[in-house]
């Protein structure tokens, strides 16, 4: 196990190394600058800003530059908001995308179980219709039109919950659930399927015919190796809902890591884009090893490439 984890981190570290190059070298080709925006800015305070922000430095002595600012885990200061550190604006508002990150994950894990569940337990009947329906509409229905029709109806019609802001939990009510209603149908599906073929397996024939109820042979046999193709997805959920809450942050107004991105590429905040997406990719990365890790520890017939 200690030498898997090790050889995933080296693959980490080379993979975040393609990532930044990949990410530098994209903001130094595209057209414009960061400063385009300013208004009546005479060329003596341009180059002055370039000169404090190194742009006028040749491309390899600003990469080289990159590179062991981000060793020292330093994102610089940002380019539009003036004082403010990269760093700084990353960790005050990622607690709030975190936040409504994790909510939109226990959501769609846990709807998406139970229908799963309820559809398999009542096979082409009227639960399974009605779970498919449900799980169906939430794969068809991008989540910014989810968001943008929650707010219409549940928020300006009916009232019952706030519009937009992040003020208390009754404002993370419609986020979330925009966030979580599509994965939720993925999840419901996988379930449904592992569910109706774990149910023909041969040790939960033998639970049955031993007198365990219907639901006490589900929660304690078969729903846990149901749940394999799950964990197996918790790597592509948790990025698909760090990615997806950037348009829903920006829907709800939440003043999130997310909103801060979108922000940062319309004001070509260099700093702010470059930091914010290696940020994420660590987050991802190392997501998706323990999501591997853990899949080992569920099921233990699982054995690790490299692991001892």
């Amino acid at each position: 196990m200690k030498k898997y984890i090790f050889k995933r981190i080296v693959y980490i570290l080379i993979a975040l190394f393609f990532i930044i190059t990949l990410t530098f070298f994209l903001m130094r080709i595209a057209p414009g600058s960061p400063f385009a925006s300013e208004r009546a800015l005479t060329p003596a305070i341009e180059k002055q800003l370039n000169e404090t922000y190194g742009l006028d430095n040749p491309w390899y002595v600003q990469y080289k530059d990159y590179l062991l600012n981000i060793l020292k885990l330093d994102f610089g200061e940002s380019m539009k908001y003036k004082g403010r550190s990269t760093n700084d604006m990353i960790f005050q508002s990622f607690p709030i995308s975190l936040a409504l990150g994790a909510q939109a994950l226990f959501l769609a894990v846990g709807f998406g179980v139970l229908l799963g569940v309820i559809s398999a337990m009542y096979h082409n009947k009227l639960g399974d219709y009605i779970s498919t329906i449900i799980a169906v509409l939430g794969i068809s229905i991008p989540s910014f039109i989810l968001a943008g029709l929650m707010q219409y109806f549940l928020g300006l019609k009916l009232g019952l919950f706030p519009l937009s802001g992040w003020k208390g939990f009754s404002y993370t009510v419609m986020p979330s659930f925009a966030m979580a209603l599509s994965y939720m149908g993925n999840v419901a599906k996988m379930v449904r399927s592992s569910m109706l073929e774990q149910n023909t397996s041969e040790y939960v024939k033998l639970a049955r015919a031993k007198g365990l109820r219907k639901w006490s042979v589900v929660f304690k046999h078969s729903l846990r190796n149901a749940l394999l193709p799950v964990i197996t997805y918790l790597g592509p959920l948790t990025a698909g809902v760090v990615t997806g809450s950037f348009i829903v942050e920006n829907i709800f107004a939440i003043p999130g890591l997310g909103k801060h991105f979108v922000t940062s590429i319309n004001n070509r905040d260099y700093t702010m884009i470059m930091g914010t997406t290696v940020f994420y990719s660590i987050l991802l990365l190392f997501a998706v090893l323990i999501v591997d890790i853990i899949y080992v520890m569920v099921d233990p017939r699982i054995k690790l490439e490299g692991a001892e």
